[in-house]
């Protein structure tokens, strides 16, 4: 280790980047989108301001003792009143700001953000968490999608958490609080968002080695536009055009592919890894970690291993004309 590492100037530049790390861009729970998240933003702004004050005034007490060192003082005139200042500046304050805050949090944030009831919204969505992916269900509909959360703008929806394997925890920071995915329970999470956008959520309890590569995407898009997406879903994949998306198809079924994948309208029915029904309406592979491009696409089929260490998906050992082939077929799945 370099000499001088632990130095002021050094620890409080690495202050200052680790605290502007966490500013801006679509996972910043300081810029809600929903009014549960508002409730918790602002909680947090109440609770820092009060802290700035409290460790200020008692910043400014140790200051001024510092400069009054070594000064002669007299016995105390008046012990009973200093004693009484002693009592409430240490202890009744502190109490009546504590359970204010008690108070204000249960009232304003944890009723706006407490677990839906079932059948209290009209629409639920099914999430569940994989090693290291998100698998995203519309019950009453045969949509399976995968690391991409469509809702309606304005809509509350019950997100009902489960895992498939470890403890996974689901947060999309700007929308609400996180829950955590236990084996053998389910959690559940209001989202709501009110405006359209993207917005950017992470599991956020480690679950191994790609917990880092482990994100998700909540799309919140006008009613119409949703129920527009929602009915493209709902269909099973279209037959391939050409005669190179044909024989994608064939080596999709015949290879190790079918075996993990489900393609719902083809024989593929695999439960393993995520469902590609409508792979090319998605934006990115692998929970966020590339861009949906042909490209990333072949490079992810080829090689998985080096996009996502230690994913279970396997190396396919195609020829360059069986990779085209096969990557045509699957970006011609909207």
């Amino acid at each position: 280790m370099k000499r001088g590492f632990f130095q002021p100037r050094s620890l409080v530049a690495g202050l200052i980047v680790v605290g502007l790390a966490g500013c801006g861009g679509n996972q910043d729970a300081l810029h809600p989108a929903s009014g549960a998240e508002r409730s918790i933003a602002d909680l947090w702004w109440v609770m820092l301001i009060g802290s700035a004050i409290g460790f200020g005034s008692v910043l400014f007490l140790l200051v001024l003792g510092w400069r009054r060192r070594g000064r002669k003082t007299s016995p105390p005139s008046n012990a009973k009143l200093e004693t009484t200042l002693v009592v409430t500046l240490g202890v009744g304050i502190p109490v009546v700001v504590l359970l204010s805050l008690f108070v204000y949090s249960d009232v304003f944030v944890m009723r706006s953000t407490a677990a839906p009831t079932p059948g209290s919204t009209r629409m639920t969505i099914d999430v569940i968490g994989h090693d290291w992916w998100w698998e995203v269900r519309y019950p009453g509909t045969p949509v399976v999608t995968a690391n991409e959360i469509h809702i309606p703008v304005g809509s509350a929806v019950n997100v009902v958490g489960t895992t498939a394997d470890v403890i996974h925890s689901f947060w999309v920071p700007q929308l609400n609080r996180k829950i955590d995915l236990i084996p053998g329970r389910t959690n559940r999470v209001l989202l709501e968002a009110d405006r359209p956008g993207r917005f950017r959520g992470q599991c956020s309890e480690f679950c191994g080695l790609q917990h880092a590569h482990m994100a998700v995407l909540v799309i919140a898009e006008p009613r119409a536009r949703f129920r527009a997406w929602l009915a493209n879903q709902e269909k099973p994949a279209r037959p391939p055009a050409t005669g190179e998306e044909r024989l994608g198809l064939r080596l999709f079924q015949t290879q190790a592919c079918a075996g993990c994948h489900t393609i719902r309208g083809t024989t593929a029915r695999g439960t393993i890894g995520p469902d590609l029904t409508h792979l090319a309406s998605r934006g990115t592979l692998a929970a966020l970690t590339l861009p949906n491009t042909p490209a990333a696409l072949r490079s992810w089929i080829t090689d998985p291993d080096h996009a996502k260490p230690g994913v279970k998906m396997p190396a396919l050992p195609l020829t360059g004309s069986q990779l085209d082939a096969l990557t045509a077929y699957l970006g011609s799945l909207r």
